[in-house]
């Protein structure tokens, strides 16, 4: 049956795509769909998250700061190139305002990559980086620091002409320095980008839109001030969860009327312009056209060192501190180890084989799986340990704790209890039901 497994924030719902797997509280959901201020979602443990974490607090990379950034790889490029390392630190050096160890780290990190893939990504350059992980899935890693908003905008694009031209069910992945289409085929992603063109994005972009979360929420906050949803009526308040009901029903009768309706043509322009980025993802496009970008093209058996936090980025959330470094590092040596072998040099890998991610997440997962049924058994005899307490009303204190809806009768009996329960029950027991009882709305006459 249904019931409830936590909450999360609205700003991170919008960003959700139905198939979409998240991490709540140590385990794995994937997402269905939303109804009011509810979100349907599904046990998955057996698969890894696409979605990162959600930072609500962490301010986009923004574009005038991303194309610095791309101004500066660029210029980084050049000295790589020339292969001389005292003058490679002496750049950094004064270019920014780092420490020695600083500028040595930011050498080694871009000698590897140029190592490894032949290329820096930067302002004038992209890189589309194709890639196979472990279990078959194709990966398009796009290196576009242009912003995350511009990455949000061009992501989306993307995936739309990818599903409409290519027949692919794609997976997106967004962050500051670009972003990846995933698809359990093989995905023409030159193609696609080439598909794109300035003057018809927004079309592109409003069609791409038009089914999804972010929509309909703001949708309703438009409505909202537009006086077509009342938030008070005769003195009652509305919930925000009947609101975003109300607001479903009413896009739906908008639509019919026409696409141009003015309230759903604000929405759209909040998404589009305010949530993503438009105005430079149509200068990204028009400097694609114009040849000012070039796009190259490579593919890798292991992503490269700045496309790893893009592909891993969710996946690395479920992985305790320990094992992230171990993983790290091993990802390091095999790439360490590829550059070596392009450059005709021996290197020795670790004894210890390479670190596999999904065996890993399959281990903690059945150790999760593990305590939580102990913990549950444990709880479970100390529950119908208690005494003076009804057999069927121990069964109902369990699905309480389980974060399941009880009925009143049996909140109203248990309420009854509260200077008992407070007074010998165990801490395991009392501290849930005690903390549920005042969450829970229950009838007057109680």
């Amino acid at each position: 049956g249904e019931h409830v497994v936590g909450t999360i924030e609205e700003g991170f719902l919008e960003k959700l795509r139905r198939g979409d797997v998240f991490v709540l509280a140590g385990q794995t959901w994937q997402f269905l769909f939303a109804r009011g201020m509810v979100a349907q979602v599904t046990d998955r443990r057996e698969r890894a998250p696409n979605v990162p974490a959600w930072f609500s607090e962490m301010l986009p990379l923004s574009f005038d700061l991303a194309m610095e950034i791309g101004k500066f790889r660029h210029l980084l490029a050049e000295h790589v190139r020339k292969g001389n390392t005292m003058e490679l630190l002496k750049f950094i050096r004064e270019y920014l305002p780092v420490d020695e160890k600083a500028a040595a780290a930011i050498a080694v990190y871009a000698q590897e990559q140029y190592d490894y893939a032949g290329e820096l990504p930067s302002d004038r350059k992209i890189l589309i980086e194709q890639y196979v992980d472990d279990q078959g899935k194709k990966y398009a890693v796009f290196h576009t620091l242009f912003g995350r908003r511009v990455n949000d905008c061009l992501s989306r694009a993307m995936a739309f002409a990818i599903s409409r031209t290519q027949h692919r069910d794609v997976e997106i992945g967004i962050h500051d320095n670009g972003f990846y289409v995933a698809a359990e085929r093989t995905i023409d992603a030159k193609r696609a980008l080439n598909l794109l063109k300035s003057k018809e994005l927004r079309k592109v972009m409003e069609y791409a839109i038009e089914q999804t979360e972010v929509l309909k929420r703001r949708f309703r906050h438009c409505a909202g001030r537009a006086l077509m949803i009342l938030r008070n009526y005769r003195g009652q308040t509305k919930t925000v969860g009947r609101q975003q009901v109300s607001s479903m029903i009413l896009l739906s009768a908008v639509r019919r009327i026409s696409k141009d309706f003015c309230i759903l043509k604000e929405a759209k322009r909040e998404v589009l312009e305010d949530l993503m980025d438009i105005a430079h993802t149509e200068e990204i496009l028009q400097r694609l056209e114009d040849r000012k970008i070039s796009v190259k093209e490579l593919t890798t058996t292991v992503p490269s060192p700045f496309a790893f936090p893009m592909v891993l980025q969710g996946k690395m959330d479920v992985l305790r501190i320990e094992d992230k470094l171990e993983f790290l590092k091993r990802m390091h040596q095999h790439v360490l180890a590829k550059i070596a072998l392009q450059q005709g040099k021996q290197i020795s890998l670790p004894k210890k084989r390479q670190v596999d991610y999904y065996a890993l997440w399959e281990r903690q997962q059945q150790e999760k799986d593990r305590k939580a049924l102990l913990e549950k058994d444990q709880l479970r005899t100390k529950i119908f340990g208690l005494r003076g307490v009804p057999l069927y009303l121990k069964e109902e204190i369990m699905h309480l704790i389980a974060g399941e809806e009880i009925g009143s009768e049996r909140l109203r009996e248990l309420k009854q209890r509260e200077k008992e329960i407070k007074a010998h029950w165990p801490k395991e027991i009392k501290e849930p039901v005690l903390k549920a009882l005042k969450t829970i709305k229950i009838a007057q006459n109680i």
